[in-house]
């Protein structure tokens, strides 16, 4: 009985249902807009990536589904980004009140992280930042396509609130087939939906740090300062690579003003962080574009927030650790802290298992299909990553690939979180240790 109401287990049970019940829902007629029933994979594979927040796609949106049906995707990754957030945030507070008192508050002190009367509040806190964004960006959005582009106010509107709720929940999925590709130039629309990806996707705890001490940086948790200084390294390191590979290629930004050749670079880089959107053709990238949106889409965004990924800080707290090792340091620090052993032991350990999903799905697809090892790869890090850009196989795959993303898009979603937090509640000190040894490394 304990096990089955172990916490990391029931967030990955609860979005299990979600997926099955709207899995049902597309399934029914009234979804598709021919009227016709969706076949099960077509159906559950939708679900998995609205509920996952992925994008990945093997119908198009905006023409396949009804707007019963597109209602239901919303809804559906309306809940993938709300429910993680809350969840994350609740199970990482759960996760504080594991340990001994004296540490507990001792670690609060060094962190500034959230108090235990907090957890009452943070469902609330989730919902309130969530609405009051999707509603500002959908209102820019519809302003933007209504007076820009000519749209009758409910089409603007409805394709404005499809898109604002996509963005913040980092999802990726878009009623336009081509995406935002038809907007690559124009400002008003690419920079809201950036905004709302960067913000959704940071995290709440960061977001929280934020709300509490925005002017007073020296006493930030040391989970936002890593957040936020690998947050700008990565969208900046992304900007500067895609925008010097894509520069002189025709099928990208070669054909671009300078202006819109900045714009759209930018918005690749931060739409690779688990976003999914694209205002480029993905498939039309150069390789080195490619391996730039590996390395992008495999880290992700904050923790306890609407992006997937690794996420940062286990990134950065191992970056951090091989800096340590360099400098013959014993203790992992950064800004004035130093990095418990646990979570130096936990980061490497997602690290590893992230790496081995990657590896394995790659292996199983690759096994099924004639397609390019280079575009495989990034189909499964893009699905493990919960990100959503594709350089066009989705559909082209055999069923028994589908499948195997749909498992790496639950994997990379709920796994990475729910294997965090069991790797800290069960964390636990033996009454014995063995004698230390050194086996040669290298």
């Amino acid at each position: 009985m304990k096990a089955s109401l172990h916490p990391s287990r029931t967030v990955a049970l609860l979005f299990l249902a979600v997926i099955v019940i709207g899995t049902l829902l597309l399934m029914l007629p009234h979804s598709s807009a021919d009227g016709q029933s969706a076949a099960l994979l077509t159906a559950a594979f939708t679900a998995v990536s609205a509920v996952c927040v992925t994008g990945l796609v093997v119908v198009d949106t905006g023409s396949y589904w009804s707007t019963f049906g597109q209602w239901v995707i919303l809804l559906l990754f309306q809940f993938g980004g709300f429910g993680m957030m809350t969840l994350a945030t609740l199970l990482g507070l759960m996760v504080n009140r594991s340990f001994r008192l004296r540490t507990k508050l001792v670690a609060q002190v060094e962190s500034h992280s959230l108090g235990l009367g907090d957890i009452a509040s943070v469902a609330k806190l989730v919902l309130v930042v969530t609405l009051g964004m999707e509603a500002l960006i959908a209102t820019l959005l519809t302003l933007r396509l209504h007076f820009g582009y000519h749209l009758p106010w409910d089409e603007a509107a409805w394709s404005g609130l499809f898109h604002a709720v996509s963005a913040f929940n980092n999802a990726g999925l878009s009623i336009h087939a081509d995406s935002l590709m038809g907007y690559a130039g124009d400002s008003l629309i690419l920079t809201p939906v950036m905004t709302a990806i960067v913000i959704g996707g940071i995290g709440f705890p960061v977001l929280q740090d934020l709300r509490n001490r925005l002017r007073d940086p020296r006493h930030w948790s040391l989970h936002t300062k890593l957040t936020l200084s690998g947050t700008v390294l990565l969208l900046l390191g992304g900007f500067l690579v895609l925008l010097l590979a894509e520069w002189s290629n025709p099928r990208t930004l070669g054909a671009m003003t300078l202006d819109d050749k900045l714009l759209s670079a930018a918005f690749a880089s931060v739409s690779a962080r688990t976003a999914g959107f694209n205002s480029i053709d993905i498939g039309a990238l150069t390789h080195e574009s490619w391996a730039v949106h590996y390395f992008l889409m495999f880290i992700g965004g904050g923790s306890a927030g609407t992006a997937g990924g690794v996420k940062i800080t286990t990134v950065a707290v191992l970056v951090l650790l091989v800096v340590a090792e360099i400098r013959g340091r014993s203790d992992t620090e950064a800004f004035g802290r130093r990095v418990s052993d646990s979570a130096q032991r936990q980061a490497i350990t997602v690290l590893v298992l992230g790496s081995a999903m990657v590896v394995l799905g790659t292996l199983v697809i690759l096994r099924n299909t004639e397609i390019p090892t280079d575009q495989v790869i990034f189909e499964v890090i893009s699905a493990f990553g919960t990100v959503g850009l594709s350089t066009g196989i989705t559909a082209d795959l055999p069923p028994s690939s589908q499948w195997m993303l749909t498992l790496l898009m639950f994997a990379g979603r709920v796994g990475t979180i729910t294997l965090a937090t069991s790797l800290a509640l069960g964390e636990h000190r033996m009454p014995y240790r063995y004698p230390e040894e050194h086996p040669i490394v290298g």
